[in-house]
C-alpha cells in the first residue's frame, strides 16, 4: 500500500464544529505528532458538501428558523475549502486501525521531505455501520525547506 499525491481545489461547504469522534477534518491543539495524542482529544470539522454556493441570507435565515430548537445553530457556518496538494490513502476497516494507515502516510510523508499543511481529513465512502468500511484518508501537505 502506498499513500498518492493528489490536488484539490476549492468546495464549498456547511461547517460544523465540535469534539468527538465523527467524520470530516481532525486536527489536533498542542506540538505533539498527531498520532500520539489520544483520538478522543483531537477536534472535528463536519463537513457536508452543496451542489452550489447557497443564496445570499440563505444560511443566517437557517439559523434564525431553527434557533428555537437547535442549540448548536451557532456552531454552523460556510466554508470554502481548498486543500491544495495532498497525501491520501484508502484505509479498509475498522476506524480503530485507521492509525496504521496514518503511520504508512507519516513515514512517505518522512521519506519524501513532506510537511502537513492543514488538518487530516477523512472521507467516508461506506455508511458508518458498514462491516467493511472504506475511508479515504488525506493529509494536505508541503515540501520540507531544503536544509
Amino acid at each position: 500500500m502506498t499513500p498518492a499525491r493528489t490536488t484539490h481545489g476549492p468546495v464549498t461547504c456547511l461547517s460544523v464544529t465540535g469534539h468527538g469522534p465523527l467524520q470530516g477534518q481532525w486536527r489536533t491543539e498542542d506540538d505533539r505528532p498527531p498520532l500520539t495524542v489520544p483520538r478522543d482529544q483531537w477536534r472535528r470539522h463536519l463537513l457536508l458538501t452543496l451542489p452550489a454556493a447557497p443564496q445570499p441570507g440563505a444560511l443566517e435565515h437557517a439559523r434564525e428558523t431553527t434557533r428555537p430548537t437547535a442549540a448548536a445553530v451557532d456552531r454552523v457556518r460556510l466554508a470554502t475549502i481548498t486543500e491544495g496538494d495532498c497525501l491520501e490513502m484508502l484505509h479498509e476497516g475498522p476506524y480503530s486501525d485507521e492509525p496504521r494507515t496514518l503511520a504508512l502516510m507519516d513515514a512517505y510523508m518522512s521519506e519524501h521531505r513532506l510537511l502537513t499543511n492543514g488538518p487530516h481529513h477523512e472521507i467516508y465512502l461506506t455508511p458508518h455501520d458498514d462491516p467493511s468500511p472504506r475511508t479515504l484518508l488525506r493529509q494536505p501537505v508541503r515540501p520540507a525547506p531544503h536544509p
